[in-house]
């Protein structure tokens, strides 16, 4: 997929959103190193915090299709600027993540920064695999 192709994907995928309470919609992508695509979108409930996270959604993908490794995450939001996995959804991709697996936020004008995982989750925790 393109880069131009997962950022209309990405930006489609935010109408699937259930975000009621903090109207703020997120869609996630995941690459495995085969190169499968898996996504995922926020899922709020009234009881918050109890929700999922579009990356956490797009991790429970991967893995429920039989991907254990990672080494590529994009987020996109409705907020008008590029926004970064939260602490708990690093700890996720963390301990899914390849070395060196790229994040990639997307601001709605379609620009993208990009980080690795080890820039966003310092001394990530992990059990031995």
């Amino acid at each position: 997929m393109t880069p131009d192709e997962m950022t209309a994907e990405l930006r489609r995928r935010l109408a699937f959103s259930h975000a009621p309470y903090s109207n703020v919609r997120v869609a996630a992508a995941v690459e495995g190193p085969d190169g499968r695509v898996h996504f995922g979108v926020n899922v709020e409930n009234a009881a918050y915090p109890e929700g999922v996270c579009a990356e956490a959604s797009a991790i429970s993908a991967a893995v429920g299709d039989g991907q254990k490794s990672l080494r590529r995450v994009w987020v996109a939001s409705s907020l008008p600027a590029a926004i970064w996995p939260c602490g708990g959804c690093r700890q996720k991709i963390w301990e899914f993540a390849t070395a060196g697996c790229e994040v990639l936020s997307q601001a709605p004008d379609g620009t993208t920064e990009t980080e690795t995982i080890e820039a966003l989750l310092p001394r990530g925790f992990r059990l031995p695999r």
